[in-house]
């Protein structure tokens, strides 16, 4: 073991130097500011914004497990666990349906 953080998305190690950022469980702007926030990969926390509304996010998918059980994010996390920690991606425009 590394000692370094694990993302809660694709649960891979995050050394220090790769992109990463904070991700409010529950958006800022549907009352999670100062709520919890963990730690993730720049590109994981990208897909989570791709894929959900900020209203779904704290509606249905508030937690790192849901998150994990989402289909889409699922099929990413697995697809992101095969590759280094350092990876980065671009993240397609905006795919969520309105």
């Amino acid at each position: 073991m590394t000692g370094d953080p694990i993302c809660p998305l694709c649960l891979r190690p995050i050394p220090p130097g790769v992109p990463q950022s904070l991700h409010h469980l529950v958006p800022r702007l549907k009352g999670g500011k100062g709520g919890p926030t963990v730690l993730m990969h720049h590109i994981c926390h990208k897909e989570i914004h791709a894929t959900l509304s900020e209203a779904e996010l704290a509606r249905d998918w508030n937690t790192p497990e849901a998150l994990r059980a989402h289909p889409r994010l699922a099929t990413f996390a697995a697809w992101v666990a095969k590759r280094p920690p350092e990876f980065l991606s671009k993240v397609p425009g905006r795919r969520r349906k309105r």
